[in-house]
């Protein structure tokens, strides 16, 4: 009587080992649900950081664009398949800002605000040898891959590598305009004691501004499109 009292009133070892055994699968599988949450919150987190960091880049992108200015002194944007390099306006006169993709990484360089045309001609030179480790340089995006600009002239896009619209630089062709118009003395001959006719100056054209500029890049895998209208000369 006294043994089989004592045996209702405990556990046999199978039942202690099988109680232990069905806690630590219950523990397992909780711990592998918090897991999943603390991943899936880590994840959104990422997510939400690199469209906030995206929204950024873009906005700089457009705030470069629409304060674009023709200087005259340099082209004010040119796009050689790796490196789109502009002029843009500042408080304390114009800097040149390049934006290129070197080893999977977008990046963004500007130089210090110049107010001389030697300074600004210097700094294109400069951009023209960035090696993407230079003071200036900010590091936009990780997994960067090809990447191109179109330009929009009259309603069409084209690559910004062809060749644009043209249009003679203002104050050459002033002077070749008033040259032109001068009075042909060739035909009749020279009036006595009258100077010859100066010879005609050559006229210096370049591309015109473009209306809009097309972004196309693959991040991460997926393939990014932006459009900018550019207004009266760039602004």
């Amino acid at each position: 009587m006294t043994r089989c009292r004592r045996r209702a009133c405990g556990f046999t070892l199978v039942e202690v080992l099988v109680a232990l055994l069905i806690m630590a699968l219950l523990a397992g599988l909780a711990w592998q649900g918090v897991g999943g949450m603390v991943r899936a919150r880590d994840g959104s987190r990422e997510a939400m950081d690199r469209i906030v960091r995206l929204d950024t880049v873009l906005t700089q992108w457009e705030q470069d664009l629409r304060a674009l200015i023709d200087t005259g002194a340099v082209p004010p944007i040119s796009f050689d398949g790796q490196t789109l390099r502009l002029t843009r306006r500042t408080d304390d006169g114009v800097s040149l800002v390049a934006w290129a993709v070197r080893d999977g990484v977008w990046q963004r360089w500007t130089a210090p605000p110049v107010t001389t045309v030697g300074a600004l001609q210097d700094a294109w030179l400069r951009s023209q040898q960035l090696l993407g480790n230079e003071p200036g340089q900010v590091r936009l995006s990780d997994g960067a891959g090809r990447w191109q600009i179109y330009f929009n002239r009259g309603g069409q896009w084209s690559n910004a590598q062809s060749t644009g619209d043209l249009a003679p630089v203002g104050g050459v062709a002033l002077a070749a305009a008033a040259a032109a118009s001068a009075p042909d003395t060739a035909a009749s001959g020279p009036a006595a004691g009258a100077a010859p006719a100066p010879a005609p100056l050559p006229v210096a054209v370049r591309e015109v501004l473009p209306d809009g500029v097309r972004l196309v890049i693959a991040l991460d895998g997926q393939t990014l499109t932006r459009d900018i209208a550019l207004g009266p000369g760039g602004a």
